[in-house]
This record gives structure tokens, C-alpha cells and sequence, in this order.
């Protein structure tokens, strides 16, 4: 049994979400290279000095925004996976993909903090990697659950030599038991799906393409044929 947190631990918890609030409705006004602690001290009233004590730099506070970022969307893509039929792999992949574009279009400055341009003098530390992990992971256990089945139909060829490095990583860090060829699939399929959804919160679909749910759609669905669900 957890013990009881102390007036000041829930204080600290309070003042620390207030300021990662904050600094996420500056993502809107100025993008996340223009996130500043200084400006986040002025909304909230607080002397600089102050604030160093929850994060000591931009990058702390940076790194908690897309920590956030991401189990928000790894949250939203898991609930939406489990309400899918278990043995409906097809469903499954469906609800992923959409969750993963409604939650962007829902949070385009977050998504943009996550997906979009690198934030100039930023690299994300490791702490960063089971959050960002959690979305990719969801979509291909649906693939291993489906392989497991019998049911995912996916071409046995070789897998080219200089991708067999890469391949034995991804299998490492994903824990799914795929066929070479089906990883890489699900591995194309994962950007081409992030990569639409990218092109549609940018604005590259504007005065050309009008129907995007249909579209979308129809994008997720021949992209689960590609990576062989049936």
C-alpha cells in the first residue's frame, strides 16, 4: 500500500502541472522553439529562480511535453485498440490508425512537438523511448497477434543484407515475434500512416484533397492489406 503524500508533495505535484500547462499553451502561441521558462515564470507569476527548482532548463521542461505527448497518445491508441473483437485483426489495425489521427487532429501542437520539425539544440534523452514506443508497439502486436492466428499474409521474401542489422533491433526493442518481411511491412506501414496524417495537419492536402476521413480510410485499410491482414 502506497503511504500518503504529504501536504508538500502534492503542492510540488500541483505547481509542477500548472507549469507543464503552461508551457503547452505557449506551443500554441510561439511553437516549441520559442518555449521559453522565462515567459512560463510570467504567466504563472513566479520569479525565474523559482521555477528553475521543477525544471532547471528549457530541455527538462521540453522533454516533459513530449513525454506527455506521447502516453497521451499511447493512450488513446490503446483504449481505442481494446474495443476491437480480439480475433478481428483487420478492426484492430483500423482503430489504431484512426485513434492516431484523431488524437493529432485533436492536438496538432503536441503532435507537432513529437512528429514535427527537431527543435533546434534538443535531442530527446532515452527516458523519452517507452513513451514514443508505445503507439508502434500497439500497432504491431496487432501484426504478431495476427501472425500467431495464421492469419497475416505476408511475402516470404529475403530480407535485403544491410536491413538484417536493423531488423534484429526492431525485433529486440518491439518484443513481437514477426516474420522478417512482416516487420519491415509493418515498419513501412507505420511511417506511411504518420506520414498522412503529417501531410493532412500541415496542410499539404489544402485546396486539392477535401474528402480526409474517406481518404484516410481508404489509406488505412489498403495499408493493413500491405502488411498482409486478411
Amino acid at each position: 500500500m502506497n503511504a500518503p503524500r504529504t501536504a508538500r508533495a502534492r503542492a510540488r505535484a500541483e505547481l509542477t502541472r500548472e507549469i507543464v500547462d503552461a508551457a503547452r499553451r505557449q506551443l500554441a502561441d510561439v511553437g516549441a522553439a520559442g518555449l521559453s521558462l522565462r515567459a512560463v515564470s510570467r504567466e504563472l507569476g513566479m520569479v525565474s529562480s523559482a521555477l528553475h527548482r521543477y525544471f532547471p532548463t528549457r530541455d527538462d521542461l521540453l522533454t516533459a511535453l513530449i513525454t506527455e505527448g506521447y502516453d497521451a497518445l499511447g493512450d488513446a491508441v490503446q483504449a481505442a485498440e481494446a474495443t476491437a473483437p480480439r480475433d478481428d485483426h483487420p478492426a484492430r489495425w483500423i482503430a489504431v490508425a484512426t485513434a492516431i489521427r484523431t488524437w493529432a487532429l485533436a492536438h496538432p501542437h503536441e503532435y507537432a512537438l513529437i512528429y514535427g520539425s527537431p527543435v533546434p539544440g534538443y535531442s530527446a534523452p532515452s527516458e523519452t523511448t517507452p513513451s514514443a514506443a508505445r503507439t508502434v508497439t500497439t500497432l504491431v502486436t496487432v501484426l504478431a497477434d495476427a501472425h500467431a492466428a495464421g492469419c497475416l499474409d505476408t511475402p516470404t521474401d529475403a530480407v535485403p543484407a544491410p536491413l538484417d542489422a536493423d531488423v534484429a533491433r526492431a525485433r529486440d526493442a518491439l518484443g513481437v515475434d514477426l516474420p522478417d518481411e512482416a516487420l519491415l511491412r509493418g515498419v513501412t506501414a507505420w511511417t506511411a500512416l504518420f506520414g498522412h496524417v503529417t501531410f493532412e495537419l500541415f496542410g499539404q492536402f489544402e485546396n486539392v484533397l477535401y474528402e480526409r476521413d474517406a481518404l484516410f480510410a481508404r489509406s488505412a485499410t489498403e495499408l493493413g492489406r500491405y502488411v498482409g491482414l486478411r
